[in-house]
């Protein structure tokens, strides 16, 4: 059988430019590189197997990225294709994904990355149990491994004071998944009337165990607090995609009519807004606008729709937490196990003063 010692020899190379011709072509001339796979291909030689120099060098070339979500997810939201973006530019490894309800144990990687989960997922539990280097994005903030995310308490504050400063005061909040138990519907502070909720809440804020949504509502509520503003409906629905947040839009609106601005905690949500009654929007319908509406993520839909939102840098995130995990990879000690990225409050033109 052809080998990669039988091709050195038959060339006279040694058997590491015979594979750098496979694995790093870039440290070969053309013309040797061309005469290797030449030498190769006449032998009936397909080149180093993989399975093999792992099992040599204890290494896989490839990174496990968990995921709450459907596999779709991580090529249909598009803050996760930022983020996997990001995460690509690691060099010399490939990403493997691992969805909801596949098995962290069974993924044949060198590190993990949890990109926002809850602290008592599974697969999280799973990633730490294996002892590969980990790196958690968004959330848990607090799991004990190298983070990056940013501020989501203080970075969605800006937005609800612009609302504020335009002067409303019938003000609700459409919040993506708050709860890693499905949940959809009125979430308030103490179960029932008060503040966060409004009436027929029937969940509570605090006992959110999604931290970035939950901070993202605590944040807002605070600033709407300070305002004399201390019962805000909020509504929430387990996934993150248009029909959904469209169907807690309706709802929200429903119930309380004369709600003049919507904050949203995802930009996904304040599509979801725009689809169930666009021509309500401010600067986005062809009727006179009746509802201001704030997003958050900065994505490219929503910028060029206009919508007034929180611009997070979800690629640089994904490059931050690859810097990270290389450098643990490495067995390199990282300038800092903790990341906080900055974000932006960017200008649409969906918020105005109530009619």
């Amino acid at each position: 059988m052809p080998s990669l010692a039988s091709i050195a020899a038959e060339l006279g190379v040694s058997r590491t430019t015979v594979s750098n011709a496979y694995n790093h072509p870039d440290q070969l001339s053309v013309e040797l590189r061309e005469r290797i796979l030449a030498a190769a291909e006449r032998a009936g030689y397909a080149g180093p197997d993989p399975m093999a120099r792992s099992l040599r060098t204890q290494r896989t070339g490839a990174i496990g990225v968990v995921l709450t979500e459907a596999l779709a997810f991580a090529f249909e939201d598009r803050a996760s294709v930022d983020f996997l973006a990001g995460l690509s530019t690691i060099p010399d490894y490939s990403l493997t994904i691992i969805p909801d309800g596949a098995s962290v144990h069974d993924a044949i990687v060198d590190g993990i990355v949890a990109y926002s989960v809850a602290a008592t997922d599974p697969q999280l539990l799973d990633a730490r149990a294996r002892g590969l280097p980990l790196v958690v994005c968004d959330q848990p903030k607090d799991f004990g491994a190298p983070f990056v995310g940013i501020d989501d308490r203080s970075a969605i504050k800006p937005a609800a004071q612009l609302l504020i400063d335009a002067g409303h005061t019938h003000i609700a909040i459409l919040a993506k998944r708050m709860f890693s138990q499905p949940f959809n519907g009125f979430v308030g502070v103490d179960g029932g009337v008060g503040a966060g909720g409004g009436r027929g809440a029937t969940a509570r804020i605090s006992t959110a165990d999604l931290d970035v949504q939950r901070e993202r509502v605590e944040g807002a509520l605070e600033v709407f607090a300070a305002a004399g503003l201390t019962d805000i409906p909020v509504v929430t629905r387990h996934l993150n995609d248009v029909d959904a947040a469209a169907d807690g839009a309706r709802e929200l609106l429903e119930r309380y009519p004369d709600t003049t601005a919507i904050l949203c905690t995802t930009d996904s949500m304040a599509l979801g807004v725009v689809q169930a009654c666009g021509d309500r929007v401010v600067g986005v319908g062809a009727a006179h606008g009746a509802i201001s509406l704030v997003g958050f993520d900065g994505i490219d839909e929503a910028l060029h729709r206009g919508i007034t939102t929180v611009a997070q840098p979800n690629r640089r995130k994904g490059e931050a937490a690859a810097g990270l995990l290389r450098a643990m990879m490495e067995g390199e000690a990282p300038e800092t196990d903790r990341i906080i990225l900055d974000t932006e409050l960017v200008l649409g033109r969906t918020v105005a003063p109530p009619a």
